[in-house]
């Protein structure tokens, strides 16, 4: 057997007569609407998530001591991103929003995981 028998003429997709993108379809709409279909069953799962603002160290009694007005110095800088986790892991960075009355937090950037 040689190479050429195993080869499959491809279309000229520069030809006059060459389907388009509407020729084929492929209806956006309908694709994520069967995406969001495929992920239905996993709505219901719980996950947690945190937004951490920063860290700090300290002793058990330090910790006692502290009040209402109590300012704690943490390791993050102002205007610094924030770190998002979900279920413990590291997947997002954002900033500090305040949306009407409340605080929330938009995503800046996506951590890209590592698959082991």
């Amino acid at each position: 057997m040689s190479d050429t028998d195993t080869q499959v003429p491809l279309p000229d997709l520069n030809a006059a007569d060459a389907p388009g993108i509407d020729d084929i379809g492929y209806n956006e709409d309908e694709n994520a609407a069967r995406i969001a279909a495929d992920l239905e069953a996993v709505f219901d799962v719980p996950v947690q998530v945190s937004a951490v603002l920063g860290r700090s160290k300290m002793d058990v009694g330090d910790l006692l001591k502290l009040g209402p007005g109590t300012v704690l110095e943490l390791d993050r800088r102002v205007g610094e991103a924030i770190d998002i986790y979900v279920n413990n892991r590291l997947v997002a960075r954002g900033e500090v929003v305040l949306v009407e009355d409340k605080l929330g937090v938009t995503m800046t950037e996506i951590i890209k995981a590592e698959r082991s």
